[in-house]
């Protein structure tokens, strides 16, 4: 029995052809804004973005550079610059809506260029539209583009078992095991808990019953 199930707001593949642009105003109103078939609310990301930015906070990792890949409407923006207001936000986004209305760099994780580091790199619910070369080329493009904690997020196969909602949910997405994931992140980070990793080459300190464990 599920005792609870999540809604994630599952794109299309980009190279799927369609009479409509993708992620229009249509897709962003459907799954974010309209309260009964919305994926998640910006409340919701208000509460994951300040557990993220905490957790940073708690491994004392200073944050002046925050980049947020497939932002999509930014709802990141918020928490974390009350977290860190000095921080600067950079958003990437695959959606030409998206960029042409909020300003966001356009392009795609698996080739997208971007200058200098960042201290904190979000990555949440892209991968899975990806195949399985071009996933680990993100991560790839994640780890050079971070020097610092990376926030990575993305459904697995027993998450689309055991945890998310189909009702609201596109299935047309790339599913993969949590292993195939950890073991990519591993070749360049530690993961320090909720998603949160820390690159390979930076210092910092957990007591031990705070590391991850299961």
């Amino acid at each position: 029995m599920k005792t609870h199930s999540l809604r994630f707001a599952l794109r299309p593949k980009p190279q799927a052809p369609s009479p409509q642009p993708l992620f229009d105003s249509a897709y962003y109103r459907r799954f974010y804004l309209t309260p009964n078939t919305r994926a998640m609310s910006r409340e919701e990301t208000d509460t994951r973005g300040a557990l993220i930015g905490s957790l940073v906070r708690q491994l004392d990792i200073r944050v002046d550079r925050i980049l947020d890949v497939g932002c999509g409407l930014g709802w990141y923006a918020r928490p974390l610059k009350k977290l860190f207001p000095t921080a600067h936000y950079t958003g990437t986004e695959f959606s030409e809506y998206l960029c042409n209305k909020k300003g966001w760099i356009h392009g795609s994780v698996v080739n997208l260029k971007l200058k200098g580091q960042f201290d904190l790199v979000i990555c949440a619910d892209v991968l899975q539209y990806l195949n399985n070369r071009d996933a680990e080329r993100a991560i790839g493009n994640l780890a050079k583009w971070c020097r610092g904690v990376l926030y990575f997020h993305v459904p697995t196969k027993r998450d689309w078992q055991e945890n998310v909602d189909p009702s609201g949910t596109d299935s047309n997405v790339q599913l993969r095991s949590a292993l195939w994931y950890q073991r990519q992140l591993r070749k360049h980070f530690v993961h320090a808990g909720c998603g949160v990793h820390v690159r390979d080459n930076v210092p910092f300190a957990q007591w031990q019953l705070e590391e991850p464990w299961r």
